[in-house]
């Protein structure tokens, strides 16, 4: 045993970004990597994980772990470390949890199974709303 005392110096975190910023962060990255058929979902109010969903499709498994790890470069800059990142192995869904708001990346055929949309917005929205984006 060592007669030294070692100080841990620890500093509380900052706030986290408004959910707005990181929802127009997670937009911006998904767009960057051309994810397909994007689509933010407001589910404040609806659930009690997160204030915002985006759901959005690659390619390729390769694609989907990149646009995910984009996303989660993109919180890093905002000084937001991510709350979890799941399926990174296998790349067929990607969940990045920020927080307030939490991007799922998938293949198309796991998304078109699992109907995310569908879930979260069934009666809830006008006709058109959670349909996928058509801006890029």
């Amino acid at each position: 045993m060592s007669d030294t005392a070692h100080v841990i110096k620890t500093r509380l975190p900052e706030p986290p970004p408004p959910a707005d910023v990181l929802l127009r962060t997670a937009l911006d990255a998904v767009d960057h990597l051309k994810a397909v058929d994007v689509v933010d979902i407001d589910v404040r109010g609806r659930s009690s994980v997160c204030d915002f969903m985006v759901v959005a499709s690659g390619t390729s498994s390769r694609h989907v772990k990149s646009i995910a790890d984009e996303v989660v470069k993109r919180a890093k800059q905002l000084d937001c470390q991510p709350l979890g990142v799941e399926g990174e192995r296998e790349a067929e869904w990607v969940l990045v949890d920020l927080g307030d708001v939490v991007v799922h990346v998938m293949l198309p055929r796991v998304r078109e199974f699992y109907a995310l949309e569908r879930l979260w917005t069934v009666g809830d929205q006008p006709p058109g709303a959670g349909e996928p984006r058509s801006d890029g």
